[in-house]
């Protein structure tokens, strides 16, 4: 347990901010991969069709220079990183040492600039929360697998463990991290093991890459991790809320929450068995606003151009304040018609993917595995 007052919200916040760029627009990991699909250009443009993104509400990320990234990434690695956007092609030893050109992570036209540009809409957003409490929306960050010396899970930097960084820079000594995403943090893990001014979280699917952050995994005290089955619903999603998250993260009385909202726990995600709705993401940031003054919310994985759009477009609704509509109006419906896989053959998205925000409940039985971890996490 923390001593010391509750971190009330300050009495002056600064407007919530969208900390966006059109670098992502048309930006693509290559035809036979999962991010070959629009996610933050279609978040931006939904927002803009729904009149919830004032030009006073929206700041354009800036790209991360080398030397900023080095906070926590490695010399060498951004060096490579660099050379290989700049060959269009990745060597043997930048494959071998820094796993760049390989099926995951491979090398497309902004290999570099795309992945220091959300590394600095996280790095500005962690920068200005930290001289004025309010709440941060950047999408394009959440890329929570990246290490220190090499690309992982689709990640070549990790914006996590940058922005969190730059908030401990600024003389912040309590962080809560709360990771959504169906695939476990294992690179924030590593950064902040034994930390004591940074509680993780990471409620994710079991059985599932990178096959970290078992339940018994405290990362030396400082993380709660919860693997769940597939099939996790909405109702079960609830009992973690108010069972796990809220509690553990009320407790830490955080000067800044870090919340990952990687959309790969939705149903329609074709890289979980995870079986969401979007109201479980936005009921948690509901119930977690109030818990710190400062509130930095990301993106992560996701991989339906349909629901990561739906989803992170919702999170800036409520974070912005806005009345989320049952039927989209026609110049936001427009944005999700024209969207695609961009190759493949997955079906086409359901029709309520194309006319609404929010997905229908989801709701289920609360499983007895769920009920046995939450215990178990509890007597910790």
């Amino acid at each position: 347990m923390i001593e010391g007052p509750p971190p009330a919200r300050a009495g002056t916040l600064a407007p919530p901010l969208f900390i966006g760029s059109d670098i992502y627009r048309g930006s693509s990991y290559g035809a036979r991969h999962p991010l070959r699909v629009p996610r933050v250009s279609t978040v931006m443009d939904l927002a803009r069709g729904l009149g919830w993104l004032p030009a006073d509400r929206f700041r354009l990320s800036p790209r991360a220079k080398p030397a900023a990234l080095t906070l926590w990434h490695e010399a060498p690695y951004i060096a490579a990183l660099q050379a290989a956007e700049t060959l269009g092609e990745a060597t043997s030893e930048m494959r071998d040492r820094f796993h760049l050109g390989t099926l995951s992570n491979p090398v497309f036209p902004e290999v570099y600039r795309r992945p220091a540009t959300g590394a600095g809409g996280a790095m500005l957003a962690a920068e200005l929360l930290a001289t004025t409490p309010g709440v941060i929306h950047v999408p394009g960050g959440g890329t929570h697998h990246g290490l220190p010396g090499r690309a992982n899970g689709f990640c070549y930097l990790n914006d996590v463990v940058l922005g969190i960084k730059v908030l401990q820079r600024a003389g912040l000594t309590r962080i809560a991290y709360v990771d959504l995403d169906a695939h476990h943090c294992d690179g924030v893990a590593l950064a902040f093991s034994g930390d004591p001014g940074v509680r993780m979280i990471s409620v994710h699917e079991e059985a599932r890459w990178p096959f970290t952050g078992p339940i018994d995994d405290t990362a030396q005290g400082s993380a709660f991790n919860l693997p769940v089955p597939k099939g996790y619903n909405d109702s079960e999603a609830r009992a973690v809320l108010h069972g796990l998250i809220l509690p553990r993260v009320s407790e830490f009385r955080p000067q800044a929450l870090v919340l990952q909202c990687g959309a790969d726990s939705l149903l329609e995600d074709p890289l979980s068995r995870l079986a969401l709705s979007n109201r479980a993401y936005l009921e948690a940031l509901r119930e977690l606003l109030p818990l710190a003054p400062r509130v930095l919310v990301l993106g992560g994985g996701g991989y339906n151009p349909w629901s990561v759009g739906r989803l992170w477009t919702a999170i800036w609704g409520v974070v912005a304040g806005c009345e989320l509509p049952d039927r989209l109006p026609d110049p936001a419906a427009r944005v999700l018609a024209a969207l695609s896989w961009n190759g493949g053959t997955r079906p086409a998205p359901e029709p309520q993917l194309l006319t609404t925000l929010l997905d229908p409940p989801r709701e289920g039985p609360v499983r007895v595995e769920i009920r046995d971890r939450l215990a178990q996490l509890t007597r910790r």
